[in-house]
């Protein structure tokens, strides 16, 4: 099982595995390894706001994502100060890239707040 390393926030932020993006999430329901992207259309999961309870809502077409869901079934994963450590499935060591994708506030604060807007307006550190 591949072990990837990446920054848990700013620059780093993103790892892309076998074409697949994904960013770490922390929110109160727990922290965990998000795909950025919607399974359903493929939208910027990692762009979604919350519907007031524990499911993100896709801000391309408004599908639910249980966020309890992902927090017990998701990528195990480990930070440590601003990294993160994540197991993903396979047995070969898979190609991927690091960079950086701009964050939904709630997704950061581990504090989910569905007035807050969809994008992150901070740079990249």
């Amino acid at each position: 099982m591949p072990v990837l390393t990446f920054a848990a926030e700013g620059a780093g932020n993103c790892v892309t595995v076998r074409d697949a993006p994904y960013v770490f999430a922390r929110t109160t329901k727990g922290s965990f390894v998000l795909p950025a992207r919607c399974a359903h259309r493929g939208g910027p999961l990692h762009l979604a706001t919350f519907d007031g309870g524990t499911r993100l809502i896709c801000p391309w077409h408004g599908r639910a994502t249980s966020v309890t869901r992902a927090v017990r079934t998701g990528i195990p994963a480990v930070r440590r100060g601003r990294i993160v450590t994540a197991v993903f499935s396979g047995t070969v060591d898979p190609e991927h890239a690091v960079g950086y994708r701009p964050m939904s506030p709630c997704l950061t604060a581990g504090r989910p707040r569905p007035d807050q807007p969809h994008t992150d307006q901070r740079e990249p550190r």
